[in-house]
């Protein structure tokens, strides 16, 4: 295990009702909100009204930044930026899922720096500080709302590039698993994947003795293969939504990676597909994943892949053959939540292969767990588009 630091700062409010502490969180930073969220889902679920009514009850006053797209683009970062110099806004606020939290997270970051919040995504300049940032979760997927991390897309640049900053972390977030009743089954499938896609970017990991982490991982690994079915099957399932809710909050939160070092080549190769055909990123993960680990597979990898195969999935045998069962059941249960299997079925064109995996590697090889050039890239998309 390598030396790390550790900071958890977010508060959590978790559970039915918690709403009703948001007021007092919000006037802890001032009482002038920006309230970031998406395209009317809590408009339709009643929890824009509940917040209108605690910014009455607590003469809060705010703007709002509507419209947030699935993959934020960094049009909207813009807006908000404005929109919080011309109101005076202490606080952002978002309510949703992910993308909202995201371009809450970049707003706070560019209302303090002159030049285009852009530049902090590709190298430019260097967050050094933000307005304070809430969250209201609705969706359980990203983990958003307990980290530092945000990733906005460039539709004139064709690139969804990530940030991160101590910074940027949710001062607090609310995390009712009522919230999530109303997420379709297939946003609750692909979030579950989310979920788990996070999680494997920090297990399978070259560092060894991290036996406690790898051991929180798989938990939050079995509770998504649990729970993510029952979610999607009876959708206003209390315990189903908050087990998968925490696991969300938990697998990207800093806890998992402490003492570790991280993979992430696959969320890289992923945020080049959605770059292009903004794709749902949970979605883009599942037909991913289990060819990056077919692709990784070999005589260095194989024990911590038949760990996974036997500590997630209780299969036995031989460890080569059980690290290749693991990746099967893998793939099974992705493809059992009704998630497409290849590139080709949603619409990828397998011209554009290529130009994906120059982007991709364009600054360096990806992965820890084993290094991933422009080839590999490649040859690992080429599976992905046929399925």
């Amino acid at each position: 295990m390598l030396n790390f630091n550790v900071h958890f700062p977010t508060r959590i409010r978790f559970g039915r009702g918690k709403i009703e502490e948001l007021g007092g969180e919000i006037l802890a930073y001032g009482n002038k909100v920006l309230l970031v969220y998406g395209r009317g889902s809590i408009k339709r679920n009643g929890l824009y009204e509940q917040i209108m009514q605690i910014f009455r009850d607590n003469s809060i006053a705010y703007v709002e930044l509507s419209g947030v797209q699935a993959n934020p683009r960094i049009s909207s970062v813009h807006q908000g930026v404005k929109l919080c110099r011309e109101h005076g806004v202490q606080l952002v606020l978002a309510v949703g899922g992910g993308s909202a939290i995201d371009c809450a997270k970049a707003v706070a970051a560019g209302v303090g720096y002159e030049g285009d919040p852009w530049d902090f995504f590709t190298g430019k300049a260097r967050i050094n500080h933000a307005l304070p940032v809430g969250a209201v979760l609705t969706l359980a997927a990203t983990g958003s709302e307990m980290n530092s991390n945000a990733v906005i897309s460039n539709d004139e640049t064709a690139q969804k590039l990530g940030i991160g900053s101590p910074v940027l972390i949710p001062r607090f977030s609310i995390l009712d698993p009522e919230y999530t009743f109303s997420v379709p089954p297939e946003q609750t499938a692909a979030g579950t994947v989310d979920i788990m896609s996070h999680v494997f970017e920090q297990y399978f990991s070259p560092t060894p003795g991290t036996f406690i982490q790898d051991r929180l991982a798989e938990a939050i690994l079995k509770t998504c293969i649990h729970y993510g079915p029952i979610a999607i099957a009876e959708p206003d399932n209390y315990e189903a939504r908050a087990n998968l809710m925490w696991a969300g909050s938990l697998a990207l939160n800093g806890l998992l990676k402490a003492g570790k070092r991280t993979d992430w080549a696959t969320h890289d190769i992923e945020h080049e597909i959605s770059a292009l055909y903004d794709i749902t990123h949970g979605l883009g993960l599942a037909i991913l994943t289990p060819h990056w680990m077919r692709y990784v597979l070999d005589a260095q990898t194989a024990p911590r892949l038949a760990e996974y195969a036997r500590n997630v999935w209780n299969i036995t045998g031989e460890e080569t053959m059980i690290a290749r069962a693991g990746i099967e059941k893998t793939a099974e249960f992705f493809e059992s939540l009704r998630l497409a299997t290849s590139l080709s079925a949603i619409g990828v064109e397998e011209n554009r292969l290529a130009e994906m995996a120059t982007k991709a590697t364009s600054r360096g090889t990806l992965g820890a767990f084993k290094k991933l050039e422009y080839q590999d890239v490649l040859n690992i998309l080429h599976a992905a588009y046929g399925g």
